[in-house]
């Protein structure tokens, strides 16, 4: 049982991990900020406004030190979402360990270094995707023989769903990218083959349960079903044990609204059930989100309501005393059997990509764009289904009057808000940490990690060794880069298709009608829109589905993808000319990051481009945001992409002291 948390400072962190040991967590789930999942030292450009926003910064062990003060880790099971960097947060954990007295052959928990869907969903890859799949097979091959209660990988499809895929390509893509590392393993020369059970026995899955309970439950059986056929029959794997499908959940994030949080709570325990009912197909561990986190973030009691949900569940119901109660359906056997025949279609098709390009595997098909694309259209048709309501979400597109709610009367105290001051504590307290270290044996340490990436020695010891030298994440990293060089994953805007049709007197129609004209009026062959996403923050759902819909609405989209600073955004909006530029971020850095554009834009004498911000924003921060000069400011409650396209547009013509088009459509002399 546990929750994922981690904020602020390394202490901070500490000190909320003991409380929740002490509440009843059985295991901890550590969030990483941004800065430490993208390999960059506090003080970078980039981490300006992130640091300590999403979770602990961790700059070097040092700080790991401290994130586990008091806390045996011989006795305690961690799970690290990292994945880019996790090699090298394995490598403190490791040495934190020892320092403790730790028996490291002993030490349990995940790390969960699935760096493909990293490329697809989440967008915290540093490295080209050859590359970080040698860090994973690296990672894989030490633990066998120095970790071996350690899972060095959790193959991560949670996120696959939050990025729009249905249940197949959760499957499928999940599975696929379990291939290709266990391909990758046995083919390194690593690890003995004998010992490749070993291997397959200490992979782990981490995936989303949704609020569609039979089909979630039939994903979960065709999982493990498919995991048992591939285990036996690629990998020759006899032993029962090692061929477990082992995983845990996270249960769904992106259905949670803004409109009426308070129903997030009966979602929450509907997903939880859909992946605890069916004993067959039990996770082994389940994290659940706070009821709250389409508003902010999570304060320690929010937390503390999803831990006693599971508490309740566990130690009040009967549930865990029976066999599983869906054996000899026929409804779920036909489901189940659906989903497999489905995903091992798609996983043929992946794989047969990887084959025609020489490399097998699911890279070709993350490089040539097919992947992200694929998701991308999937949200889209998803969200298409919500604006015309086909899909229901209670509180959002129906049944949306609602009596005042108590639990958001006052929703600054909603949610928990980051002291900002905490930023410049830990620039300080990393400044003080290279100037007290022995800087000529960090610099060794560090050129003799070069020197290794450049073989095909494992890269473990020399990690190691930069840990104890006193390394930053930024230096360790930045070497790394120097030798792998950085990668920008295919954004999927491309490629994805027209999910919405523009059908005569819809509402879509008009929007392109609106667009077409102020092109026309503003003497613009066509309306530019910039959607750039500044800082750190990777997850981009949100931006490609506005950059699709603009793009079927007559928009020409500027859209250079993640990871950018608000001097890039600024310049390309220059260079581009374009007539608005919308920011997305959903990390908490807009206070900072937003006005940051702002400032910019003026300096470029950038006067008539409306600037719109959407993410997760807290209503005091988007009012700061409009008197400093923001235009619109758009939350998860905004579910009408299509209505948000058309905004734009409005904003575009007051910006240059047109009538709104509303306005201007019924005016005298139009039709």
């Amino acid at each position: 049982m546990r929750t994922y948390a981690g904020h602020s400072t390394a202490s901070d962190s500490n000190a909320l991990y003991r409380r929740n040991l002490a509440k009843g967590q059985t295991g901890l789930s550590v969030a990483f900020d941004l800065p430490t999942q993208t390999g960059y030292d506090s003080d970078h450009v980039l981490a300006r406004g992130e640091v300590g926003r999403v979770g602990v910064p961790v700059g070097h062990v040092g700080d790991m030190r401290t994130l586990f003060d008091g806390i045996p880790l011989e006795q305690t099971n961690t799970s690290m979402t990292i994945n880019a960097t996790a090699m090298w947060l394995l490598a403190m954990y490791q040495v934190v360990a020892e320092e403790q007295g730790a028996d490291i052959a002993k030490l349990t928990g995940t790390t969960q270094n699935d760096i493909v869907k990293e490329y697809l969903s989440r967008g915290t890859h540093v490295f080209p995707p050859g590359p970080s799949v040698r860090l994973i097979t690296d990672m894989i091959a030490y633990t066998v023989g120095t970790l071996p209660k350690w899972n060095p990988i959790n193959i991560c499809s949670y996120h696959l769903q939050e990025a729009g895929a249905t249940p197949v390509q959760e499957i499928a893509f999940a599975m696929c990218t379990a291939i290709t590392v266990l391909d990758a393993v046995r083919d390194s020369g690593q690890v003995p083959a004998e010992r490749m059970g070993e291997v397959v026995g200490r992979i782990s899955f981490f995936v989303n349960a949704g609020v569609r309970f039979i089909e979630e439950m039939c994903k979960m059986r065709a999982f493990g079903q498919l995991w048992e056929k591939v285990t036996r029959e690629r990998y020759g794997i006899e032993d029962a044990k090692q061929r477990r499908f082992r995983y845990g959940v996270q249960v769904n994030s992106l259905g949670l609204t803004e409109a009426q949080p308070e129903n997030n709570v009966q979602r929450i325990v509907l997903e939880m059930l859909a992946v605890t009912l069916s004993k067959d197909a039990r996770a082994r561990a389940v994290q659940l989100p706070a009821w709250n986190e389409a508003l902010g973030l999570p304060r320690p009691w929010d937390q503390q309501w999803s831990l006693r949900i599971q508490q309740v569940l566990a130690f009040e119901s009967d549930l865990l005393e029976y066999g599983d109660v869906f054996n000899g359906s026929h409804v779920i056997e036909a489901k189940t059997a659906e989903l497999l025949a489905g995903a091992e279609a798609e996983i043929a098709k992946v794989l047969e990509m990887g084959t025609r390009a020489g490399r097998p595997g699911i890279i070709p098909a993350v490089e040539s764009g097919y992947l992200k694309s694929a998701l991308v259209a999937s949200h889209a048709e998803r969200r298409a289904r919500i604006e015309a309501g086909e899909d229901k979400i209670v509180g959002v597109n129906c049944f949306d009057t609602t009596e005042e709610n108590p639990l958001t009367t006052d929703l600054d105290a909603a949610i928990m808000v980051v002291d900002p001051a905490s930023e410049q504590a830990v620039l300080t307290a990393l400044e003080d940490w290279k100037a007290t270290r022995d800087d000529a044996g960090a610099q060794l340490a560090l050129e003799r990690l070069k020197t290794v990436a450049g073989t095909d020695e494992n890269l473990m010891a020399a990690t190691l060794d930069c840990v104890r030298a006193g390394v930053t994440t930024g230096e360790w990293s930045f070497a790394l880069r120097e030798v792998f060089g950085e990668y920008r994953a295919p954004t999927g805007v491309g490629g994805a298709p027209v999910a919405v049709a523009a059908e005569p007197g819809g509402e879509l129609a008009a929007v392109r009608e609106a667009v077409a004209a102020t092109a026309a009026e503003l003497g613009a062959g066509k309306l530019r829109l910039l959607v750039g996403k500044p800082g750190l923050d990777g997850h981009s759902n949100g931006a490609e589905q506005i950059a699709v819909r603009a793009r079927d609405a007559g928009f020409e989209v500027v859209y250079q993808g993640i990871r950018l600073t608000p001097e890039q955004i600024v310049s390309a909006a220059v260079a581009e000319d374009v007539h608005c530029v919308g920011l997305s971020i959903l990390s908490g850095a807009h206070p900072e990051l937003v006005p940051d554009v702002l400032r910019r834009l003026r300096r470029a004498g950038v006067e008539d481009v409306p600037v719109i911000v959407g993410g997760i924003i807290p209503a005091a921060d988007g009012e700061a945001l409009k008197a400093a000069g923001v235009a619109a400011v758009f939350t998860p409650k905004d579910f009408g992409i299509t209505t948000i396209i058309g905004r734009i547009v409005d904003e575009i013509r007051l910006a240059n002291r047109l009538q709104p088009w509303a306005s201007a459509a019924t005016a005298p002399g139009r039709n």
